[in-house]
C-alpha cells in the first residue's frame, strides 16, 4: 500500500484538471512558412489573427514565406563603411584636392605670423 499521499502526481496550486474547468481553447490554425535553405517551420496562430507574410526561420534565421517553391531571399547586408568612404561618395577627387590645398594655404600662412 503506498505512503498515504492522495495528491500524488499533482503540483501544489495546480488547480483543477480539464477543459470544463478552464473554458474553451481559442480556435486556431497551423500555418507553414518556408526558408531559402529548406527548413519548414509549422507555426500557431489564432484563427481571427492577422498571419505574416515572412516568419523568421527558427533553425538558421533566414526569412520564410508562405509559398514552399519561391521562399524568399536571404536579406542582403551591407559591409561596414568607414568615415572615409562616405566622404567619398559626397566628394570627388578633385574637391578633395581643392580642400587639402585650402587647409595647406592656411596653415602656411598661420605658420609665417
Amino acid at each position: 500500500m503506498a505512503g498515504g499521499n492522495a495528491i500524488r502526481g499533482t503540483r501544489v496550486g495546480a488547480g483543477p484538471m480539464g477543459e470544463s474547468e478552464r473554458g474553451e481553447t481559442a480556435a486556431r490554425e497551423r500555418i507553414p512558412f518556408y526558408c531559402a535553405n529548406g527548413h519548414t517551420n509549422n507555426t500557431w496562430f489564432a484563427a481571427e489573427a492577422e498571419v505574416p507574410e515572412t516568419w523568421d526561420c527558427p533553425r538558421c534565421g533566414l526569412p520564410g514565406g508562405r509559398d514552399s517553391a519561391n521562399p524568399p531571399a536571404a536579406p542582403r547586408t551591407e559591409p561596414y563603411k568607414t568615415h572615409l568612404a562616405y566622404v567619398k561618395e559626397r566628394r570627388s577627387d578633385a574637391d578633395g584636392e581643392a580642400i587639402l590645398e585650402e587647409a595647406l594655404v592656411r596653415l602656411r600662412a598661420s605658420r609665417e605670423l
